[in-house]
């Protein structure tokens, strides 16, 4: 019976997909300030320097609000969580149209990133209590497209937007963006659970489905997430595992290449190669096309073919290397290669983007994903702090006003070699008990 499920649509995936869309809306809100991050310099006198500390104090507040967002997550549901994170993003955003001054605008990246902040640990918690473990690097990669079918759309969705309906203004735009905020609220409530047990005493999930999600935690000798024993596991099961900081570094630097090319591209592309508008909006959107269908790949490979998130993750952080390099080296006006460069930057950014947060779920008990995923996101997070403030020290301005990013894609380029070494060097057997981890790490040194 459980292989004739397996292979079904399930209400498994109903949740899968609203925590896809749900995601999708967190990164509009972000992507549209980065969008508009020229513009906005523009409109308020910044200096590069400015505009790196606008983009890197959310990356700050977000990374705090990643570990309290798994603890919480933990405790108190990942729906409740979710929740709230929603309200307050989606409020944040209709006020970024408001932002008159650099301070204000300051106090709002803040109050951004703790709303989205609280808002990745309990997605992944929920999909770790809905999906069984032969299912979660799919499913994690599935869900880790969100960003990037949002990045691909967000570009030039909201500069149509601002050129076809507000005169190229830009603030207007974050009124209309709280409208899909109050859509995600209401699909939340309706739609997810925290674990399959709430949705079958509510009839909407049938027996064989749920005695699918649950049977393989129950052979691996997990409890599932209604016993209360099994809510006491003790997180020192990761904080005593050493490959659990290997990861973290890792972690921290794959978001450092992530976000740091992210939060710069749109300024890169105004500034260095002078694209207008409209054009900017394509470009801006080139990788991220390709991170869909490199995400899905890097899934596939890892649940059907490397059977690991290692292998994909190295070949991952050595494409990275060259590809970021020869980005920030193309000369103005060559558009054929600026658009080949950003098309293998997407795909190599964007490989293991999926499978890296899967590590957490199959090495440790699915009773301290949560606080795991927290805690890895939240230090790793600091990546996405660190690199654009840094980025912005490094770009080079010209007597004429004219900026030079060159320097700031070595820097990227550089975090991805220090992420490969780190994939080399991890380990991925899984680890159940406390006194397991010293056994598996003495495994792996002989």
């Amino acid at each position: 019976m459980n292989a004739v499920v397996k292979k079904v649509w399930g209400y498994r995936h109903i949740v899968l997909v609203v925590l896809w869309l749900l995601y999708i809306i967190n990164y509009f809100d972000r992507m549209a300030v980065l969008t508009f991050l020229p513009f906005i310099q523009k409109d308020l006198d910044l200096t590069p320097v400015e505009l790196g500390q606008l983009a890197s104090v959310f990356f700050f507040a977000y990374s705090l609000a990643q570990v309290t967002a798994g603890f919480l997550a933990d405790k108190i549901g990942p729906k409740k969580v979710m929740n709230i994170a929603i309200i307050v993003f989606t409020a944040v955003t209709a006020l970024t149209g408001v932002v008159k001054t650099f301070g204000q605008f300051l106090a709002l990246r803040i109050g951004l990133g703790l709303g989205e902040g609280h808002h990745f640990a309990p997605a992944c918690r929920t999909i770790n209590n809905w999906f069984p473990m032969a299912e979660r690097g799919r499913s994690v990669s599935f869900f880790a497209t969100s960003w990037a079918v949002a990045p691909a759309i967000v570009p030039v969705l909201v500069t149509s937007l601002s050129f076809y309906f507000f005169g190229g203004e830009w603030r207007p735009v974050f009124y209309v963006l709280a409208i899909p905020g109050l859509i995600g609220i209401f699909a939340l409530w309706y739609f997810i659970a925290n674990t399959p047990k709430e949705m079958l005493d509510r009839g909407r999930l049938d027996k064989a489905e749920y005695a699918y999600i649950t049977s393989e935690q129950t052979e691996q000798g997990e409890a599932v997430a209604t016993d209360k024993e099994a809510k006491k596991k003790d997180i020192g099961i990761f904080l005593k595992d050493g490959y659990f900081y290997v990861y973290t570094l890792l972690l921290f630097c794959q978001l450092a290449v992530y976000w740091g090319t992210t939060t710069w591209l749109t300024t890169f592309l105004v500034k260095q190669h002078g694209l207008d508008l409209k054009q900017m909006g394509f470009f801006a959107s080139v990788p991220y096309i390709v991170a869909f269908f490199a995400m899905m790949l890097g899934g596939w490979l890892m649940d059907k073919v490397m059977h690991r998130m290692k292998p994909v993750a190295i070949i991952a952080y050595l494409g990275c290397i060259p590809v970021l390099w020869m980005l920030g080296a193309v000369e103005k006006g060559q558009t054929g290669m600026l658009l080949t460069a950003l098309l293998l930057v997407g795909f190599f950014i964007n490989l293991n983007f999926g499978t890296v947060y899967a590590y957490v779920q199959k090495r440790y008990p699915q009773e301290v994903v949560g606080s795991a995923t927290g805690l890895s996101n939240g230090i790793g997070q600091m990546g996405s702090f660190v690199s654009p403030l840094v980025a912005g020290y490094l770009v080079k301005v010209g007597t004429d006003g004219s900026q030079d990013f060159s320097n700031v894609f070595i820097f990227f380029a550089i975090a991805a070699a220090v992420a490969a070494l780190c994939a080399i060097i991890l380990k991925e057997n899984t680890v159940k008990e406390t006194n397991e981890v010293a056994a598996d790490e003495k495994q792996a040194v002989i």
